[in-house]
């Protein structure tokens, strides 16, 4: 089979899954092992038996709407590569406003942590553009840790993971950046998603009944794990910024929003007044 045909084929099987041909086109360039573009050039090269077979198989598991990224175990992020891997969240390109967002606030020798790390996305990438800051991250899940952890060595980003809920690894320490992507969707709203979020974890995606659990605990600890002065910065959904003001605890700054490239709310920013932290 050659190229052309092989493409031909895929693109039937996938006709129904959003950029069905565009998906055909990343696996099979992956098969190959070439850029997607090359593919142009390629019509009438012949597949091996291997290669076949493997395209079949990454398009058949992409018909069945798995993800692209765990199908080619790697996706991009503030243009490093990241590995991706079921039982962690995929990062999202929407998140980059919030690793922007950071990366403006972090001054050298800046402690930054990064809550519900996922697969390291946003700790690795304000690690790498703010390389003389110290970068914490950590999430309740070992699959994230480890994740985050080949991430960070693959990319020669020194940072501390811990595993363990929220802040609880982390008691002792204060932080001038606290930054997180945290699960906000509502947990009734998650069925009625597309189907390619039914094969991330839950645990990842979940805020609750109302999506807002997280920004309540992260808010409600705030105060103990960050230095006067310091920021935190959330990621939040679609409608829930005016959800998070009542949420502030007392000596922080309104909220400052940032939108993603759609348009939509999508960062949120504040910070801890300069006082006494030893009168919280």
């Amino acid at each position: 089979m050659t190229v052309a045909a092989a493409l031909q084929e895929a693109c039937a099987l996938l006709a129904r899954v959003p950029d069905g041909k565009l998906d055909a086109q990343w696996l099979l360039s992956h098969v190959l092992g070439v850029k997607r573009l090359a593919l142009t050039l390629m019509g009438d090269q012949a597949l091996n038996a291997a290669q076949e077979a493997a395209f079949a198989g990454y398009v058949s598991r992409r018909a069945q709407r798995e993800p692209l990224q765990y199908i080619l175990g790697c996706t991009y992020f503030m243009g490093h590569r990241l590995l991706v891997r079921p039982g962690v969240l995929i990062p999202r390109d929407d998140t980059e406003t919030l690793a922007q967002m950071a990366i403006r606030r972090v001054k050298p020798g800046d402690k930054v942590l990064d809550l519900c790390c996922g697969s390291g996305n946003l700790a690795i990438a304000i690690k790498l553009a703010c390389p003389k800051a110290q970068v914490w991250a950590s999430d309740v899940s070992r699959e994230a840790v480890s994740l985050t952890r080949e991430n960070a060595q693959q990319l020669g980003a020194e940072i501390t993971v811990a595993l363990g809920n929220l802040f609880e690894p982390l008691r002792g320490h204060r932080f001038d950046i606290i930054v997180s992507n945290p699960p906000y969707i509502p947990a009734g709203d998650l069925p009625g998603l597309q189907a390619e979020v039914g094969f991330e974890p839950a645990l990842a995606l979940s805020g609750g009944e109302d999506g807002l659990s997280f920004y309540r605990a992260i808010l409600g600890e705030a105060p103990c794990f960050l230095a006067s002065g310091g920021f935190l910065l959330l990621e939040m959904g679609d409608g829930q910024a005016e959800a998070l003001g009542p949420l502030l605890p007392p000596g922080f700054t309104p909220w400052n929003m940032a939108r993603d490239l759609s348009g939509l709310l999508r960062a949120a920013e504040t910070q801890r007044k300069d006082y006494d932290a030893g009168k919280v």
